[in-house]
């Protein structure tokens, strides 16, 4: 944008409306840390407070970053519709942001957009324990929000990795999973309704607060996932569960990728854990080498399951599952229903991603395959690491085939970045060759946008159709996802 048409999309974002203040200093060069306090909130244009706001967690030197013309940071509805009204007199594009801790690009800027951050959005609305639900701001970090049910003797159970610092707006945005969904399900298991600001500044609620309801089209799932690019959720109605009961906990161990697939199998089929997670032999590597566990570096496949039936229950359940485990040809199994032991035993998956990130930049994969295809996946991962002389090594959630297999590079070494490229395409392609996915919970994004029309066929243009219907300008996010 020139400096004159910048000066009026600033002008404009100062204007009358609910929540302005003086409407003085959002000029270039005036914006400060604070922000100047407009009708759209606080409006940022300091060149060193933008470069914070470019891009979020997605793999270094792999993803376009623009630079944005301003940052909003508002705190109420009313605020965010007169940001998108003004984007949209002018013709800007709107990058909404949540913590920014995203894995896939989706909250990038784009050169000459403004990027509405929805940090400062964080009340809890209400709380209804006799109604199971909470109505939250989208800047509300996860674990806010489970800590606040935890004060009604409640549960949410959506739990991505991030759940300390990630938002409920950005879990939204991508349908966020995390290492209890393979009981209680993904974000979208959670969602009753929204409040949503459409292209045109409109203000909707969509969904409901009864548990039950088919009355019209989904629209809230349609926007769970839709990473931004439809409209901008600025309440959303989540559903509270009865706390889980103490849980126990499993810790195998495996010599073959296919002895653990023949145990995951198993486990699938005739148990309901809380928890199913494995680890390939170059993770545990990692591991081993940041903090050691006493983890047998030599075996293929570490798996990891919990159940949270309560008591005694709970422990036979994950003693059938070692049994499981055992016939199929686990070298180790370790059970306890001590809540400290199995944190221990738990340790070494939650330490993966940062053992990894230890060693050089990351690119976090998010594909999903079919469950009997997890040995597969794995054994293809293998070929594609030697085939591109990368380092890959695989986590994630086999009770419902999400994995997460993470290459390690050099960023500042054009070869490496090359072959990282190559390889994560490899992985892309090997995943829709097995019946999968090409993101399970990270969101497609600006990194897996080229892969997407591979997955989708024939209906990509209906999506694109959907997203042409509520956002006709292309404002909200473009080249994101769709």
């Amino acid at each position: 944008m020139t400096t004159a048409a910048t000066d009026r999309l600033l002008d404009d974002l100062a204007g009358s409306g609910p929540g302005s203040g003086q409407g003085s200093g959002t000029g270039p060069g005036s914006g400060t840390s604070a922000g100047a306090r407009t009708s759209a909130g606080d409006v940022v244009v300091d060149p060193e407070v933008l470069a914070s706001y470019r891009h979020d967690q997605a793999a270094p030197g792999l993803v376009p970053a623009g630079t944005p013309v301003a940052v909003v940071r508002p705190r109420t509805t009313a605020e965010v519709q007169h940001a998108v009204r003004t984007a949209a007199r002018h013709g800007v594009a709107v990058v909404p942001r949540g913590a920014g801790s995203g894995l896939s690009g989706g909250a990038n800027a784009i050169d000459g957009c403004l990027v509405l951050s929805l940090e400062r959005m964080t009340d809890v609305v209400e709380l209804d324990g006799p109604s199971l639900l909470a109505t939250v701001q989208p800047g509300l970090v996860n674990a806010q929000l489970g800590e606040a049910a935890r004060r009604e003797g409640l549960h949410y159970a959506p739990d991505p990795a991030s759940y300390e610092f990630s938002t409920i707006g950005g879990n939204i945005a991508t349908n966020a999973g995390g290492l209890c969904c393979v009981k209680y399900g993904v974000t979208r298991d959670a969602l009753l309704g929204l409040e949503v600001v459409l292209a045109d500044g409109r203000a909707v609620r969509i969904g409901r607060r009864a548990r039950k309801g088919v009355a019209g089209y989904d629209l809230a799932s349609l926007i769970c996932g839709s990473e931004g690019t439809l409209g901008i959720v600025t309440e959303a109605t989540m559903r509270l569960i009865p706390p889980p009961r103490s849980a126990a906990t499993l810790a195998a161990s495996f010599p073959t990728l296919g002895s653990a697939g023949e145990a995951i199998a198993k486990i699938t089929r005739s148990a309901t854990p809380s928890v199913l997670e494995l680890m390939d032999r170059t993770t545990i590597q990692a591991v081993e080498k940041m903090a050691p566990q006493g983890l047998d570096e030599d075996v293929d496949v570490l798996v990891f399951a919990r159940s949270d039936l309560g008591g005694a229950s709970a422990l036979r359940d994950v003693d059938q599952m070692a049994r499981w485990c055992e016939e199929a040809g686990a070298t180790l199994a370790i059970t306890t229903d001590e809540e400290a032991e199995g944190r221990m035993l738990m340790a070494a998956r939650r330490l993966a991603y940062t053992a990894l990130e230890h060693q050089g930049a990351t690119l976090l994969d998010d594909v999903g395959v079919p469950l009997g295809k997890i040995p597969a996946l794995l054994e293809g991962i293998e070929t594609i690491a030697a085939r591109h002389d990368v380092l890959i090594g695989t986590f994630g959630h086999a009770g419902d085939g999400n994995m997460h297999p993470t290459i390690v590079y050099d960023q500042h070494d054009p070869d490496a970045v090359a072959r990282t490229r190559q390889a994560f395409a490899a992985l892309v392609r090997l995943a829709l060759a097995l019946g999968g996915t090409v993101t399970g919970e990270h969101g497609v994004g600006l990194l897996k946008r080229d892969f997407l029309a591979d997955e989708l066929g024939e209906a990509h243009e209906l999506h694109r159709a959907i997203k042409h219907a509520l956002d006709p300008a292309g404002l909200f996010n473009p080249g994101k996802g769709i």
